[in-house]
């Protein structure tokens, strides 16, 4: 007698349309929005400084005034983006910061370049922390991580499309000319943003059956598991007041503070300080500028995947930090050997961004999910004034010592600082339980 063998038919694999349809277009807006920073650093380096009689301190001061204004809008654009619609909020804020950029590339004096530096900080304030909470609508929290990275993926992207362009468009058309290409590009996002976002996936009517399903039972799994948390911690529903008290908070921002510190510094003066050690032209020195932000691309996914697989948050963000400092520091060592510099340099580059995927999911994991949008606004609007500090304290240091080495010097302290916080974070984000 033979046996009949009957076996279970296999699970059908949930579709991935997400990944297609919500990351890219985050990225390619926030690739954009990102874009300004470093035209800054080109236009400083491509004779903006002299049109303008800029000093270095000056130059520094109008870098950091951007973060200045995007302070003010982090906290409501959080909230809004959470309790409303992140596609709205972010669709406006396209128009506002293109707007800026355009008329950047007409500034004649130190005073217009500060209040559009400033304004433009505004405009891009909230755009952040909405792409998060879109990101966080549809992402669970054990995709979170390399969602994130794959998010931040523009920073360096943007880095590797705009330095050699910049650098081009600064030798052959002049610095203005890369603010008028920037505003235009941004206010053509429009025409990609509006068709392909959703707030939520039970919004999109592009979404799958199976996809659907999967993501409203998975994320409201989170959900429920994050309010089973905050029962026993007594913050199951807290208020903005107790988001306030919140010791996390402030130590999360602390850290963000410091990353933006020496990630900032490191950004706008690096072709600065490339110009100086290589001896080349601005083109070349776009071409240069790219490849550590290449490598950033590899240091993200790679912490964020390795985040999400260990669920060890704070180990990843700690190290990438330290790291960071002790590259960008070695790299002061070596002045007679500018090859083994500059590959100091990129390995700068390898962990200059990579604690950001770990590190943007942590906020819904530790606060409750009224309050985590707003959260992230506290902690992106009070860090990034890091952004401010970084560029003024390089401009700073080397004005009063007149060496850059100093000012990288204080960079690489801020950083490791940074990573030593990141251990004191609570246990739940040392690893799945």
């Amino acid at each position: 007698m033979q046996l009949e063998v009957v076996t279970a038919p296999l699970p059908r694999p949930i579709p991935h349309v997400r990944w297609i349809r919500i990351i890219p277009p985050a990225i390619v807006v926030y690739m954009i929005a990102y874009m300004d920073r470093i035209v800054f650093s080109f236009a400083m380096a491509g004779g903006m400084n002299e049109a303008l009689r800029l000093s270095m301190t000056s130059a520094g001061l109008a870098a950091g005034t951007f973060f200045i204004g995007y302070l003010l809008l982090q906290v409501p654009a959080g909230h809004v983006a959470e309790h409303g619609s992140a596609k709205k909020y972010i669709l406006w804020a396209i128009v506002a910061w293109g707007s800026c950029g355009l008329l950047t590339g007409f500034v004649h004096n130190t005073r217009q370049l500060l209040a559009l530096r400033f304004l433009l900080g505004v405009a891009e304030g909230g755009v952040y922390p909405s792409l998060l909470v879109i990101i966080g609508n549809w992402f669970p929290q054990r995709e979170l991580g390399r969602a994130n990275a794959l998010f931040l993926c523009s920073l360096p992207l943007s880095a590797v499309i705009t330095n050699p362009l910049a650098g081009w468009i600064v030798t052959n058309h002049g610095w203005r000319w890369l603010f008028f290409v920037e505003g235009a590009v941004s206010l053509g996002l429009i025409f990609i943003w509006l068709p392909l976002i959703s707030d939520h996936p039970i919004e999109a009517k592009w979404l799958s059956t199976e996809e659907k399903e999967y993501l409203l039972t998975t994320l409201a799994t989170d959900k429920a598991a994050r309010e089973a948390v905050g029962r026993t911690t007594g913050h199951a529903k807290c208020s903005y007041k107790q988001l306030l008290a919140d010791k996390y908070l402030w130590l999360m921002t602390a850290i963000f503070f410091c990353f933006c510190t020496g990630t900032t510094g490191w950004v706008m003066w690096l072709p600065t300080l490339l110009k100086n050690i290589m001896k080349m032209s601005l083109t070349n020195v776009g071409w240069l500028n790219s490849l550590p932000f290449l490598m950033s691309l590899i240091g993200l996914y790679l912490m964020g995947a390795l985040s999400d697989k260990k669920g060890n948050r704070r180990f990843y963000i700690a190290f990438s930090l330290i790291m960071f400092g002790v590259c960008f520091s070695s790299a002061t060592l070596f002045p007679s050997h500018i090859w083994l510099v500059y590959g100091l340099l990129v390995l700068s580059g390898l962990v200059e961004k990579s604690m950001q995927g770990p590190f943007w999911a942590i906020p819904s994991l530790i606060f409750s999910p009224g309050v985590a949008g707003g959260a992230r606004g506290i902690i992106n609007g009070i860090g990034n004034l890091g952004g401010f500090c970084g560029p003024v304290l390089v401009g700073w240091i080397t004005t009063r010592t007149g060496s850059m080495t100093f000012g990288i010097y204080g960079l690489s302290v801020v950083s490791v600082l940074g990573g030593i916080l990141a251990m004191l974070l609570p246990r739940i984000t040392a690893g799945y339980e």
